[in-house]
């Protein structure tokens, strides 16, 4: 099965606190549209903007809501030290995630080689006793795409079950499709223009920030991407939200907030990420968009969530 994973954003009352009644309304709206997994505590949650008390609550929460219905997984790499990383890992790990994922960046900078970051993988790994772990090429605190050796390294680790990709290479795809088919590792595309191909060579499924916008769209395409009787109709949508993203992206993530609003979720536009009004010309274009997914829902026989 190949399954729909929201990249969660996180809802704010107006004192820009976690609204935690909010975030369940959110669970209870991915799951309607089909989610077969969450990952909380992630970039479109706006982690970089949390104390780790908070990263912690979030992720507890959302665990502790969903109650074993779908997997849960959630970032554990922040701290200064490896030895830091580590000690937060076990804090995410004891909130009772399915996987504690560790972003690419916080294991190497820049210009360091993939041997050093494959010396402190194992590091992790050795600090971390038995926890399934996960990867993820989050964007911050800058872009580390795992190579084809890197990736390798983490397959042949049985602990590695989860991997984000945001390469939006659908080479470097492939290559990982390859290295991990067969295994424990489960491969989850975030980028929408490459979503359908991914799918069709062996991804576990896709977690764009589109999913934050219409993620019944995401589910049938995971439901559909292999059905021979529904080929037309998965490439046909594939353009459309291979077109549609970077007019959705533009002020994320408080354009997913407003779209969300339309779709009647009742959650601020407070973002700490960005605290930028959206323009009227692009709530225009959002309102637009909004109407352009009813017409997908109505051509693939979809029905939209009512909240």
């Amino acid at each position: 099965m190949q399954k729909f994973v929201p990249v969660m954003i996180t809802p704010y009352d107006d004192n820009s606190k976690i609204d935690f009644n909010k975030v369940s309304r959110l669970i209870d709206f991915y799951l309607a549209a089909g989610a077969k997994g969450f990952f909380a505590n992630c970039l479109s949650s706006e982690m970089f903007y949390m104390s780790d008390e908070e990263r912690i609550a979030l992720t507890k929460h959302v665990v502790k809501y969903i109650n074993g219905k779908v997997p849960v997984v959630s970032t554990g790499s922040f701290g200064e030290t490896i030895k830091e990383k580590a000690l937060f890992a076990k804090k995410i790990h004891e909130t009772g995630v399915d996987a504690v994922i560790l972003i690419s960046g916080h294991l190497a900078e820049k210009d360091q080689s993939d041997d050093v970051l494959i010396e402190n993988f194992e590091k992790m790994f050795t600090l971390t006793g038995n926890m399934r772990l996960g990867t993820y090429e989050c964007p911050l605190p800058y872009k580390r795409i795992i190579s084809p050796k890197v990736f390798s390294f983490l397959v042949s680790n049985k602990r590695m079950i989860y991997h984000k990709d945001t390469s939006e290479d659908i080479n470097q795809i492939r290559a990982k499709l390859d290295i991990c088919r067969g295994t424990q590792m489960e491969f989850y595309d975030a980028h929408s223009a490459t979503a359908l191909e991914a799918l069709q060579n062996g991804a576990k499924g896709l977690s764009p920030i589109s999913g934050n916008f219409y993620p019944e769209i995401h589910s049938w395409l995971c439901e559909n991407a292999n059905n021979p009787s529904k080929s037309a109709d998965a490439s046909w949508i594939q353009n459309e939200i291979a077109n549609m993203e970077p007019v959705i992206s533009k002020f994320y993530p408080v354009s997913s907030k407003y779209f969300l609003q339309k779709r009647g979720l009742p959650i601020s536009l407070i973002c700490r990420s960005n605290k930028t009004q959206i323009p009227a010309e692009q709530r225009e274009i959002l309102d637009a968009a909004y109407k352009t997914f009813l017409g997908w829902c109505e051509r693939l026989g979809i029905k939209a969530v009512s909240v």
